[in-house]
């Protein structure tokens, strides 16, 4: 079995193109950074009955996620670099919803790339009781869901406590991703992330564009302004148009090629 291991920002996956047969053993056995190849996960890439391509998205304990952002902009290289396609207008089915990809190259190579996420629903704020005490987040949905707590200092981000315990709070029916996100003025916001089924992760793609709709309500930033996210592994740079809908712009890169033998 061949795949290629790419990353967006830092956060890396495994990408698959075809039917790979039990994705959730695979995942947990190959994103193991001692034992396997090492990946936040698996993304597989399929053909679809409604757009260009499809991809499911299995994380680093098995669990199918509903969305990556910067798994999807790695999944729009792959097909074009890879020349299963000359589109650089993509439609990709998720369990989300379908995306719209707008791909920059240079080169006859991917080295960017826009989605059009869908549009954002933002929740009023809500405090929430931790084994680490109340914690007042923002639940936001992008197809996946939130929970925005905003710091004055993200690099302090309690990202292995409450990060971890608002991952599976009761609040939160099916788990959240948990950003934690520093206002550094109304174009800039830095932001790290606790993501379901992962862990702490160098980026989330679906969480900065949370972030910035979080901010928006919050009164921190505006609508229809590019607004930089600053990650771990890099930036996005995420607008929120008037209707609520998310456009995220990102690289994506290639990493290497794995083969593996079946067992």
């Amino acid at each position: 079995m061949r795949f290629t291991k790419m990353h967006g920002l830092g956060n890396d996956y495994l990408y698959f193109y075809g039917d790979l047969k039990n994705p959730e053993e695979w995942s947990r056995k190959l994103s193991d950074r001692h034992f396997g190849i090492g990946s936040d996960g698996i993304i597989t890439i399929g053909s679809s009955d409604s757009a260009d391509f499809k991809m499911r998205i299995f994380n680093a304990d098995g669990s199918e996620a509903m969305m990556c952002g910067n798994g999807i902009r790695c999944v729009g290289k792959y097909v074009y670099d890879k020349g299963y396609t000359d589109k650089k207008r993509l439609k990709i089915e998720t369990l989300s919803g379908e995306k719209i990809l707008s791909l920059q190259t240079r080169g006859g190579k991917v080295t960017e790339v826009t989605v059009s996420m869908g549009k954002c629903v933002v929740e009023s704020p809500v405090t929430l009781d931790t084994a680490y005490g109340e914690v007042k987040v923002t639940p936001v949905s992008m197809g996946n869901p939130h929970a925005v707590t905003f710091v004055e200092n993200a690099e302090d981000a309690p990202l292995t406590t409450v990060g971890k315990a608002l991952e599976r709070h009761p609040y939160f029916k099916n788990g959240v991703n948990a950003e934690f996100v520093q206002v550094v003025d109304r174009n800039t916001l830095r932001m790290r992330v606790w993501e379901r089924g992962s862990g702490i992760t160098m980026a989330c793609g679906t969480g900065a564009c949370a972030s910035v709709a979080a901010a928006i309500q919050a009164g921190f930033c505006d609508t229809e302004s590019d607004v930089t996210v600053c990650l771990d592994g890099g930036k996005l740079k995420i607008k929120v148009l008037a209707d609520h809908t998310v456009l995220m712009t990102g690289p994506a890169a290639s990493i290497c090629e794995c083969e593996v033998e079946e067992a």
